[in-house]
């Protein structure tokens, strides 16, 4: 019983021991990510923790993580959409997340070439200096003739719209759109006509 107490004390993993790692989710690839780590420290890039892992910054923008996953461990480029990717490295892991984000997957320390990876991350970084991001998708526009008709017959209540942002504009247009029986709509309208007149957004309570 003794024996087999101490064993177990033996095994045990202390919160802060180098045998696990918060980049490492499996505790399989410690090397390779340490080789990473090392390519990605002769870059510009400065080195954080987020989201339980280590997230590469320039400038306080995020560039790249790495981590270590069960059949894998990999670099995710957080604006990749923007690299070159001549080599064909980059996959879109999370294609219903993210239109941005690509990684670059790796089985053994043998597939990371410190020369092609070096090209790759000097690339994200000069695309984070010139500001490639993606913007947000246009919304299609929104039109209410049920409160068109409201305005008309009460221009408070047109002039007290024309002062929203065209965000809270259509925050109102969806909320009176998305109801599916006109007298709903109505209904609605009804609801946020008072908060128009007081110029109180329809969702400013929780911002």
């Amino acid at each position: 019983m003794i024996q087999q107490k101490n064993l177990k004390e033996k095994d045990k993993v202390e919160p802060n021991s180098d045998k696990k790692h918060v980049w490492d989710k499996v505790n399989q690839w410690e090397e390779e990510l340490l080789f990473l780590k090392s390519i990605i420290d002769k870059t510009e890039l400065v080195e954080t923790i987020k989201w339980g892992g280590p997230i590469y910054v320039y400038n306080k923008k995020n560039v790249i993580g790495i981590g270590g996953f069960k059949n894998y461990f990999a670099i995710w480029f957080l604006n990749g959409v923007f690299l070159k990717d001549k080599k064909k490295r980059l996959i879109n892991a999370q294609e219903d997340k993210t239109k941005s984000m690509r990684q670059w997957r790796f089985t053994s320390k043998d597939e990371v070439n410190e020369k092609e990876v070096l090209e790759y991350i000097q690339e994200a970084i000069e695309n984070e200096k010139q500001g490639k991001v993606i913007k947000p998708s246009k919304k299609e526009a929104i039109i209410s003739e049920l409160l068109e008709n409201e305005m008309t017959q009460n221009p408070a209540l047109k002039e007290g719209f024309a002062k929203f942002s065209p965000y809270k504009q259509y925050e109102f247009l969806e909320y009176i759109e998305t109801a599916k029986q006109e007298k709903t709509k109505l209904s609605r309208i009804e609801k946020v006509i008072p908060m128009i007149l007081a110029n109180v957004g329809l969702n400013d309570k929780y911002r």
